[in-house]
């Protein structure tokens, strides 16, 4: 027999989701629309096959319509010394501009603008877009890559930002 189960709520959802650590991005567009970007941690692989990235995205966010119709995005995974940076496309730096004028940036193949010194960068073309909850889904089939051979990247666990040691243990050891 099924039994009903209560919800999990919304608190106790985001205080676990918490404990997932993540790579901390800023994803970036730039088109037809307009130039637009913001941090965000819940971004991942899909298939390599062809290569495709996930990003979720605030529906709120009054970015959504320049992504959805610039079709096109940069997930810039940051180095341990973007934290500030990361401050801004979070939302401390409310004005776009002065965001984009914190950091050096560089074209990529779509027209939207990879971090110079990004861990990596993907640029995608947005594919698929599909609103889940409060949430877009955006699906990108990657066209270009730019990464860097040194540094550690960022990571966000607990609600605060941690640096990634250069040397960690391996599994199996």
């Amino acid at each position: 027999a099924d039994e009903a189960r209560p919800e999990i709520g919304q608190s106790a959802f985001r205080d676990a989701m918490a404990k997932l650590g993540a790579a901390v991005n800023i994803i970036t567009t730039d088109g037809p629309a307009g130039r637009a970007g913001f941090a965000a941690s819940a971004v991942c692989s899909v298939t390599d096959t062809p290569p495709t990235l996930l990003v979720c995205m605030n529906g709120r966010s009054a970015q959504c319509g320049l992504f959805l119709e610039n079709r096109r995005f940069c997930v810039n995974v940051l180095a341990n010394d973007h934290q500030e940076l990361a401050g801004y496309f979070a939302g401390k730096q409310a004005d776009m501009e002065a965001r984009y004028a914190a950091a050096h940036w560089v074209d990529m193949p779509s027209g939207s603008q990879a971090l110079a010194d990004a861990m990596v960068s993907f640029d995608c073309r947005l594919t698929e877009a599909r609103l889940v909850g409060t949430h877009h889904i955006f699906i990108g089939q990657v066209i270009g890559i730019r990464s860097r051979a040194d540094g550690n990247a960022l990571l966000y666990f607990d609600r605060s930002y941690v640096n990634v040691p250069t040397q960690v243990g391996s599994f199996g050891g």
